[in-house]
C-alpha cells in the first residue's frame, strides 16, 4: 500500500442514511472499509454536509483517529479544511458514502480534477434511489474513477496474506 492512500467517507449521516437505497447494506460495507483501515493505519477524511440539518455520522462509524470536516458544499473539495486534510496529489483517494450521485460523484470529479487517484467503493456508495446510485457509478466511472469493492481495497491494503493483520482484516469481509 502507497503511503499516499486514504479513504474518504463521505456524509454518512444519522438522518440521510435511514433513507439510502439499502442504507443498512451500505453502512455495514462502510463501516467494514472504515475498520479495516484503522486495522492498516489507512487515514480516514469523513465529511458532514449540514450536520445541524442531517445530523452527526452514524453512531459508532468514527472514531478520534479520523478527520471530520463539516462541509456547506455538495462538492467537498470546495471546503479548504477538506482539501488540508488530504495528502497531497497524486496520492490515492478511496471514496465511499452518500449520496452516491450528489456529494460522493461531486466529491470524486473535484479530486479527479486536482490530480487524485480515486478508487470508487460501488458497494459504499448508496442514494435514496437505486437509479441515482447506478448513474452514480456509471458517471464517476466515465470521469476517471476507478470502480471497485471493499473487498478488493482491503486485500489491496494487505498486499498479500503474510500481512501481520491479515486474519484481522479477513474477518471484517466474512
Amino acid at each position: 500500500m502507497a503511503r499516499a492512500d486514504t479513504l474518504v467517507v463521505i456524509d454518512m449521516q444519522a438522518k440521510l442514511v435511514p433513507h439510502i437505497d439499502d442504507g443498512e447494506r451500505v453502512t455495514q460495507r462502510v463501516a467494514a472499509i472504515v475498520r479495516a483501515a484503522g486495522l492498516l493505519d489507512v487515514p480516514v477524511v469523513a465529511t458532514e454536509q449540514n450536520p445541524r440539518g442531517l445530523g452527526a455520522t452514524v453512531d459508532g462509524l468514527l472514531d478520534g483517529r479520523h478527520r471530520l470536516i463539516e462541509k456547506d458544499s455538495f462538492d467537498a473539495t470546495r471546503a479548504n479544511a477538506f482539501l488540508a486534510a488530504l495528502p497531497p496529489a497524486p496520492g490515492t483517494l478511496w471514496i465511499a458514502g452518500a449520496e452516491a450521485h450528489v456529494c460522493v460523484l461531486l466529491t470524486a470529479i473535484g479530486l479527479l480534477a486536482r490530480g487524485y487517484r480515486v478508487e470508487w467503493l460501488a458497494d459504499a456508495v448508496g442514494s435514496r434511489r437505486a437509479a441515482d446510485r447506478a448513474t452514480a457509478n456509471l458517471r464517476a466511472q466515465q470521469e476517471g474513477a476507478r470502480l471497485t469493492t471493499v473487498e478488493t481495497a482491503i486485500f489491496s491494503w494487505l498486499g498479500d496474506f503474510r500481512h501481520p493483520r491479515f486474519r484481522e482484516a479477513l474477518a471484517l469481509i466474512k
